[in-house]
């Protein structure tokens, strides 16, 4: 199984989209909710570059937020990502 982490805040709604999608694929992920975790968003910052959320790594390789995990889903590349 592929190392899959997201970072997400309570209340965004493409958070819960991103973690569906990844539910409906069947596979594991480490979630870290950043809400109120000023360590956690600093973290996330570093890593990805990017302020907003999600943001999705696979195996330690940023795939951006929701809208590009959709866009690998859509164009079918998102299922050789989650295989080993």
């Amino acid at each position: 199984m592929p190392k899959i982490e997201i970072y997400t805040k309570d209340f965004c709604p493409y958070c819960h989209a991103a973690k569906e999608l990844l539910d409906r694929k069947g596979v594991s992920y480490t979630e870290y909710d950043v809400t109120n975790d000023p360590v956690k968003i600093k973290e996330m910052e570093e890593r990805s570059e990017r302020r907003t959320v999600p943001e999705i790594f696979i195996n330690d390789k940023l795939i951006g937020g929701f809208d590009d995990l959709n866009a690998l889903e859509q164009d079918g590349k998102l299922d050789p990502l989650l295989k080993d």
